[in-house]
């Protein structure tokens, strides 16, 4: 209905448009206005389009999502018949086997009435018996402490070996660092020593050279003023 309206009122307007303005520019207002209305029309048709979709495949999903459930309905069920069956047997065989221990009673109790010295004798083997398996047991159950406790005492004796050899290794590696310091520093020491004492002979030769030069030129001197004198000595006579 929206659509229709601004239909008729393009058409009130057209008239208004081819008015006001040139023909081609009137006309190109009308069909701008036109494409505008199909784009929102498209715009709509592809909106509806799209929520179909949406709601086909939410459809599709709750579908899937019912079957998984009457799937899993089925499997229950299926368990719960296995399990009533298998209590069934279990009430049997329990049955089955209440029988026979009833016979095993009844046969025991004969047994006992025919020979009640046997079975007092039996009675006190089994009961020995009980007592060296309680022992053997007990026996077996020390032995395991035993060695748990010894285990124990080899893995906190290894660690506290590691534990040592490590302060040993740190000790041994922080000695080498201060030896290595030393060094470097006497190194050092050393190199401006002898730096030093090169530096303080070089000053003692330069000064020797100075001194032999000094010594050189007053020997020519003394020898220049020797000639000068015999010269006028030669002169006087």
């Amino acid at each position: 209905m929206k659509i229709k309206k601004k239909r008729k009122r393009k058409i009130k307007n057209q008239s208004l448009i081819k008015g006001i303005f040139p023909k081609s520019l009137g006309k190109a207002i009308i069909d701008f206005k036109k494409q505008q209305d199909a784009n929102k029309i498209k715009k709509i048709k592809l909106e509806e389009r799209e929520e179909a979709k949406r709601l086909v495949q939410e459809r599709k999903d709750l579908k899937v999502r019912e079957e998984k459930i009457e799937k899993e309905e089925d499997r229950l069920k299926l368990k719960e018949q296995e399990l009533t069956q298998k209590e069934r047997e279990i009430k049997i065989k329990d049955e089955e086997q209440r029988k026979k221990d009833e016979d095993l009673r009844l046969k025991d109790s004969d047994l006992r009435r025919k020979d009640k010295d046997q079975l007092q004798k039996d009675s006190l083997i089994k009961l020995k018996e009980e007592e060296q398996k309680r022992k053997d047991i007990d026996l077996k159950v020390r032995e395991d402490e035993q060695k748990q406790k010894q285990q124990k005492e080899r893995k906190r004796k290894k660690l506290e070996e590691q534990k040592i050899k490590l302060e040993e290794q740190k000790l041994k590696d922080q000695e080498m660092q201060r030896l290595k310091e030393w060094e470097t520093k006497f190194d050092e020491e050393q190199r401006r020593k002898e730096n030093k004492a090169k530096l303080k002979d070089e000053q003692i030769r330069l000064k020797d050279l100075e001194i032999q030069k000094l010594k050189e030129q007053e020997m020519q001197q003394f020898r220049e003023e020797l000639v000068l004198e015999q010269i006028k000595k030669d002169e006087l006579n």
